[in-house]
């Protein structure tokens, strides 16, 4: 390779003028440069000449298209990366399954890509070392995050209904940034933001975010915090699973949604927030409710209230038409007519009562006057006295009496005083 930039660059000092020849035999000014092609031809033949080699290091990205594999291998101690290719005939080789995490040996082979200009290494062999020392540290801190209680469900907070200001963490001027205000926007246009940007990857990603979430919950007027980033492999996804910023994620009082963008690789910080959003879009939509959704709800709402009043009082107006053409209500006047001829019943039968009493106490008076005619007071009434001598006997015949004896002449109404002046005749009372 240092032969050919040698060659490359006293290509670049000669003054040859004219067209240089489109193989490249000849070479290149800025009179008479080389084509692209032949630049690129040259770089990949030159590749190609070199031979393969078993390199070490950690997948830190593992994806299949079309039976093909495209992953990332990484360095163990220093942050320099390989692209790796695998093609399906050499994958449908492989007795093991590879994922993201793993620790592998690799025998690879430079492999220049002329249309595109790209380099990677294309897989021969490809074997376990065993799990990475990445993924190592990132089950360790799991669990422990586990047996600490911090990815309970029951210490997760419920996201309010409609947020009046939402504090949004990402990277400035990114998509995530654009894909969350836009959509939230779009279903509730009245929506406020507060922005912090801050590092989504790197060595200090994770102090900034944290830093962010400590900002962002010390302000009383934002009501939810989202944590959006654009996705991304494996190893730009790690500082989301840093201790400090997950541990800064648990404190946090204000609701916390992580929208980091990417469904194969769930980064710790999904299981700690309160809410997990699959993109930053879907941390929108789950976030801010729809206007036009809400006001349909609205109308469904008002449509079952009206429908269920106007069931309820259509049924009493039928309930009351049934009671009214009842023959109890239809024709009022039979109440009047029934206590009436009840009534008159009654007052015949009562003026039948009070005539039998009449008439029963008209022959008891009857009875009464007959045996009073027989009564002593009676037979003086009609004018007749009784005369008691002085012993108080009655005197019964006009002999009974001798001259000078005083009687007692009792009367109907009172006692008279008298004295016999001769036995057999009548004399004048005294006094």
């Amino acid at each position: 390779m240092a032969r050919a930039a040698d060659s490359v660059t006293g290509m670049s000092d000669s003054t040859t003028s004219g067209a240089a020849p489109a193989d490249g035999s000849v070479p290149a000014t800025p009179e008479a440069p080389w084509p692209v092609s032949v630049l690129a031809g040259k770089l990949k033949g030159y590749i190609d000449r070199l031979g393969t080699v078993w390199v070490e290091g950690e997948l830190t990205q593992w994806g299949e298209r079309a039976g093909n594999v495209y992953a990332k291998l990484r360095d163990l101690e220093q942050d320099v990366t390989l692209d790796l290719r695998i093609w399906s005939s050499t994958r449908a080789r492989f007795t093991e399954e590879f994922r993201q995490g793993d620790r592998v040996v690799a025998l690879v082979k430079p492999d220049y890509w002329l249309k595109g200009g790209t380099l990677s290494m294309q897989v021969y062999q490809l074997r376990h070392l065993g799990l990475g020392d990445m993924l190592e540290r990132l089950e360790r801190l799991r669990r422990q995050l586990a047996e600490e209680g911090l990815f309970d469900p029951d210490r997760k907070v419920r996201l309010p209904f409609l947020p009046g200001c939402i504090g949004l963490i990402t990277g400035k001027d990114s998509d995530a940034e654009k894909d969350v205000v836009r959509n939230a926007q779009l279903r509730w246009p009245e929506v406020r933001f507060r922005l912090r940007y801050a590092a989504v990857q790197g060595d200090r990603a994770a102090a900034d975010v944290a830093a962010g979430i400590r900002e962002l919950d010390a302000d009383p007027q934002v009501d939810v915090i989202i944590v959006a980033r654009g996705g991304g492999d494996f190893q730009n996804l790690l500082p989301f699973s840093d201790d400090t910023l997950l541990r800064t994620a648990a404190a946090c009082v204000t609701p916390l949604v992580s929208a980091i963008g990417h469904e194969a690789d769930r980064p710790l910080l999904d299981e700690i927030a309160d809410l997990r959003a699959s993109t930053p879009t879907d941390a929108a939509k789950r976030v801010v409710p729809d206007v036009a959704e809400e006001l349909a709800r609205v109308q469904q709402a008002r449509a079952r209230i009206t429908g269920r009043v106007t069931a309820l009082v259509t049924g009493e107006i039928d309930r009351i038409a049934v009671i009214r053409s009842r023959p109890a209500l239809a024709d009022s006047g039979w109440l009047v007519d029934a206590r009436a001829e009840e009534l008159t019943r009654w007052i015949a039968r009562g003026s039948e009562l009070m005539d039998h009493c009449v008439d029963r106490h008209e022959r008891r008076v009857g009875e009464l006057r007959g045996q009073r005619a027989l009564s002593p007071r009676r037979t003086l009434e009609r004018g007749y006295a009784i005369a008691h001598r002085a012993d108080g006997r009655i005197l019964r015949s006009a002999t009974d009496a001798a001259t000078g004896d005083a009687l007692l002449l009792t009367l109907a109404d009172g006692e008279v005083s008298t004295t016999v002046s001769a036995p057999g005749a009548s004399s004048g009372a005294r006094g």
